[in-house]
């Protein structure tokens, strides 16, 4: 069993104040993996001070200095990339083709993104007789989740980077050996010391610390709308900054001139990526009421298609465990109260799939007439469950997708115009049109309590920025 007990502050590995343990589980075995330090307020008053420590010299970097070092960090991340995949396979259970191809690849992806971006930003600009000066905001907080850990720590400590601030980051206990092994990538890119810090713990001891922590300046907390809650109240004494991507419930609206075998077939299989563990999954698919025995057929005859197995070896397209007993027991419970409420079980249900005696896998599950007022169609599962809910018009399905406390993302599928007109109806930050994929340039974030503020993109960058006018900078001599 690994050993990882110790945080990184101040450009040193330490020990914690008060050593306390956890252990790390496999997913896929329910076994120990490996034990992480957990810390507390003390550690994080540490790394603060380091952090803002670091400030008054790395703020005042240039733009060139800092795209040597995003350079080298990604040169060291390239080196260690199969370890970061194979990491995050064993301690999240996503497959080890998903992990090399998306879970380890966005790491990289944000790096390169914000690196363009800062290669092109103007931090100045004249509006007459005034300098608007885009200035480092100052030491972050972090805190980032367990279903896309890499992608969530490069997209907030890569453009934080670009900025010029520092930063402390508390990854989720749950999957935290990959943010070790950033950590790692870090110290040997030679990031300063105090620049970025770690410190291990959970959202009582190290969160909370942090949230209300004086001299943080900025939260930057991706989890869900629960947690994100508590994070913005924490941090209202001390009227931080605080951006927040939070949970989804998003709408995958068919229309009926769209392709319904792709779109359909493309919806059930982009649910069930990650196991259904993706904030911005398109739980909800929308389907004309007079094609709804269409949508069912094609929707089951995907899911009994999907393999579910061990992630080592699962091939391209099938599905791991779900990330913790926690997540599983959640899961089976929302099931069970689908077939309670009067949902049909299309496919899946509750239970093991068949062979799969440990690991904390789930059935990729189908419901079919949903109505948006059930509980499956209005609580994030974050597992693979589908919900198929029939729309009578045009109109009647632009108001269920909106009928929701979320609003993340969205879906839409249909001939390109009327899609895009479908698109701009939506009430969501991200919406997706005929089935298109990630952009690593736009902002990514949510309406209603899928949050505030964004990430991704030249937006997510600028949330780490300060604006200062200097009046009468330009003034006539």
């Amino acid at each position: 069993m690994k050993e990882c007990v110790q945080f990184y502050i101040n450009g040193e590995w330490v020990d914690p104040v008060n050593p306390q343990h956890l252990e790390v589980i496999n997913p896929a075995t329910e076994e120990s993996i490996a034990k992480i330090a957990m810390g507390n307020s003390d550690d994080v008053n540490k790394a603060v001070a380091a952090a803002k420590n670091a400030f008054d010299s790395f703020s005042q970097t240039s733009k060139e200095e800092r795209l040597s070092l995003m350079g080298k960090i990604l040169e060291v991340y390239q080196s260690r990339y199969d370890e970061i995949a194979e990491t995050i396979s064993s301690e999240m259970g996503a497959p080890l083709w998903l992990s090399k191809a998306a879970q380890a690849a966005t790491g990289a992806g944000h790096f390169a993104t914000f690196m363009e971006i800062l290669k092109n930003y103007d931090f100045v600009e004249d509006k007459g007789t005034t300098r608007l000066r885009k200035e480092p905001i100052g030491v972050c907080g972090l805190i980032t989740p367990w279903n896309w850990p890499i992608n969530q720590i490069a997209c907030k400590v890569a453009p934080a980077l670009a900025a010029g601030c520092t930063m402390v980051l508390k990854p989720s206990e749950v999957s935290p050996l990959n943010a070790i092994l950033f950590a790692e990538v870090l110290d040997e890119a030679g990031v300063p010391a105090g620049v970025f810090n770690l410190v291990n713990g959970d959202g009582m001891s190290v969160g909370e610390a942090m949230s209300s922590h004086p001299d943080i300046d900025m939260m930057s907390f991706t989890g869900s709308t629960r947690a994100g809650i508590a994070v913005a109240k924490a941090s209202a004494d001390s009227v931080k900054r605080v951006a927040q991507e939070l949970g989804g419930k998003s709408a995958n609206i068919i229309l009926d001139d769209a392709d319904f075998n792709k779109s359909v077939s493309g919806g059930v299989g982009s649910v069930f990526t990650n196991s259904g563990q993706s904030c911005n999954a398109p739980t909800r698919m929308l389907v004309p009421a007079d094609r709804q025995d269409e949508a069912v057929a094609i929707a089951k005859a995907t899911a009994e298609a999907t393999v579910v197995g061990n992630p080592t070896d699962v091939a391209p397209g099938g599905m791991g465990p779900v990330v913790s007993e926690v997540q599983f027991n959640k899961i089976q419970a929302l099931i069970e109260k689908g077939i309670e409420e009067g949902a049909t079980l299309v496919a899946g249900g509750p239970g093991k799939p068949e062979g799969l005696n440990a690991g904390y896998y789930v059935k990729p599950t189908v419901f079919s007439d949903v109505s948006n007022d059930m509980t499956i169609a209005r609580e994030e599962i974050f597992g693979p469950v589908l919900s198929i809910l029939p729309y009578k018009d045009e109109d009647d399905a632009i108001s269920i997708a909106n009928d929701t406390e979320y609003g993340l993302s969205g879906y839409v599928s249909g001939s390109q115009e009327k899609a895009q007109k479908f698109a701009e109806k939506i009430r969501s930050g991200n919406v997706h049109v005929n089935g298109a994929g990630p952009d690593f340039a736009a902002p990514f974030g949510g309406y209603k309590k899928s949050g505030n503020g964004r990430e991704w993109g030249e937006l997510g960058f600028e949330e780490f920025l300060e604006i200062k006018a200097i009046l009468g900078y330009n003034a006539a001599s």
